[in-house]
């Protein structure tokens, strides 16, 4: 679905209201080779003119598919959530007016495509680490080889407080470097 700026900003009095289904899975795929699937995106919004622009807000839901970041299995993550942008023409770009925390979307053409709006948020909600239900319990088994294990934070640190412990025959060597002396 496409919307040019003028035809937006047109409607003034009244907010437009959409609720759309969109197959957005080979594109999404194509932008980000670790996706295995993502289901049916279902985006529920409204456009309305204000003093600043075309302010959209959409409430989006989906499902993305992706392999976990531990052991590579597939795993869902239910995504559930609100887009809030502003919208400007590429003729008058001024963005005096906004807060530093408003996402301000320049238009190129002035045609705003809600499938390139929705992909574009979908890949900023996906987290860094993506792990199954049993991967994310505290006594999930983590994964190791014949010379290399994953270990937990907590471990880590108390690895790094038996680092701390200074072998008493080279004590005296502690201070070796100090500048003092």
């Amino acid at each position: 679905m496409k919307w040019s700026l003028k035809e937006l900003n047109q409607a003034s009095e009244a907010p437009i209201h959409f609720t759309e289904n969109l197959d957005l899975n080979e594109a999404l795929k194509s932008r980000r080779s670790d996706i295995i699937k993502v289901s049916t995106v279902h985006v529920d919004g409204m456009f309305s003119v204000d003093e600043l622009g075309v302010l959209g807000y959409m409430k989006v839901n989906c499902t993305v598919t992706l392999p976990s970041s531990r052991s590579f299995q597939p795993v869902d993550l239910e995504l559930n959530f609100d887009v809030t942008e502003h919208y400007l023409s590429h003729y008058n770009p001024d963005l005096s007016s906004f807060e530093d925390t408003d996402v301000v979307i320049v238009l190129k053409d002035d045609i705003l495509n809600l499938a390139d709006v929705i992909e574009d948020n979908i890949l900023l909600q996906i987290p860094m680490q993506v792990l199954s239900v049993d991967e994310k319990r505290d006594d999930a088994v983590m994964p190791s080889g014949d010379d290399w294990s994953v270990i937990r934070e907590e471990q880590l640190q108390k690895n790094n407080h038996k680092k701390d412990n200074i072998d008493p025959r080279l004590a005296k060597l502690k201070n070796f470097f100090d500048e003092d002396k």
